[in-house]
């Protein structure tokens, strides 16, 4: 059984800068980087909105500059997954997959969120390649260009009025014959001139050589009048919700119905003491990358001020 004063569970932005943080405040944090190291910035190519870098930068290299900044430090980053927790009384114990034991006095979770996908082959296929499932990062890219958004929920209607200010022409994808977004999303999306929605229309693939060029979709799949139809597109957007990567703390912490954890007063503080969270396991709303930075560095702080006090 190894003992530390304080485990993070995760690697993006948020894991990483908390053990930025821990790690010059003398906690010689241990970290598990996880399924994904370096998260959901790991499936992007150009991060260009992150402040400091006026030319862009690699995803993948972003997060490895910053794993490389927690190790100089000190921290103790670890490949591999927690599997299990035990929060019932501190000191908190964790397992990871390798078999593993841990008791930590101070636990920040950064496990992330995994953006849903449809299922599609071609979704792997393309991604990076006009496949996205953030418009905020990825629609700079697609200035004056075609693109399709697949969703008919707030998020998906947000994410077709951003891409509307930027492409010149975006397709919704609705399975539905109705947006279920707010009204008065639903409303601004019919009025933007350069969105048409296709209701009742699901995706069955990709095409294009050197990256996507169009969609088959199918309109009223399974009726008498189903029809194969197909678009000219240069990027295919997702947004059919973010699933928050909670599941092994479902029964100690307090999260909504779709797994996000829930804060105390919008602090990084949940119900238990010494127990932080941090990034888009918590955040159902922003999900930058410099939202869940900054959630780790005020995890972090926190983790070092209850360590003082206890």
């Amino acid at each position: 059984m190894e003992q530390t004063k304080c485990l993070i569970i995760g690697s993006g932005p948020a894991g990483y800068t908390a053990a930025i943080y821990a790690s010059r405040a003398n906690l010689s944090p241990i970290e598990y980087s996880g399924m994904q190291p370096g998260g959901q910035l790991t499936q992007t190519t150009e991060v260009e909105n992150f402040p400091g870098y006026p030319q862009g930068v690699d995803g993948n290299q972003m997060m490895m500059d910053l794993r490389e900044q927690a190790a100089r430090f000190g921290a103790d980053i670890r490949d591999g997954s927690i599997t299990k927790v035990d929060f019932s009384k501190a000191p908190y114990k964790v397992w990871a997959d390798d078999g593993t034991e841990i008791e930590a006095d101070t636990v920040i979770i950064a496990t992330g969120a995994s953006a849903k996908y449809l299922g599609l082959d071609d979704e792997r296929k393309y991604n990076g390649q006009g496949v996205s499932a953030c418009a905020t990062c990825d629609g700079f890219f697609y200035r004056k260009k075609t693109v399709a958004v697949v969703g008919g929920g707030d998020t998906a209607c947000e994410d077709a009025l951003y891409l509307s200010q930027l492409a010149k022409k975006v397709y919704m994808i609705v399975r539905k014959p109705f947006l279920r977004a707010s009204k008065v999303m639903q409303q601004r999306v019919q009025d933007a001139e350069n969105i048409e929605i296709l209701f009742e229309h699901n995706t069955l693939g990709l095409y294009g050589e050197n990256g996507v060029e169009g969609a088959h979709l199918v309109k009223r799949k399974g009726e008498a009048d189903e029809e194969l139809v197909d678009i000219q597109i240069d990027g295919f957007f997702l947004a059919i919700g973010h699933k928050p990567n909670t599941n092994i703390f479902r029964e100690w912490l307090d999260m909504d119905e779709v797994g996000y954890l829930k804060k105390i007063d919008g602090t990084p503080r949940t119900k238990l003491p010494g127990i932080f969270v941090a990034g888009d396991c918590a955040d159902p709303v922003y999900r930058q990358a410099i939202t869940a930075a900054g959630t780790g560095c005020q995890a972090a702080i926190e983790a070092e001020r209850f360590l003082l006090e206890k």
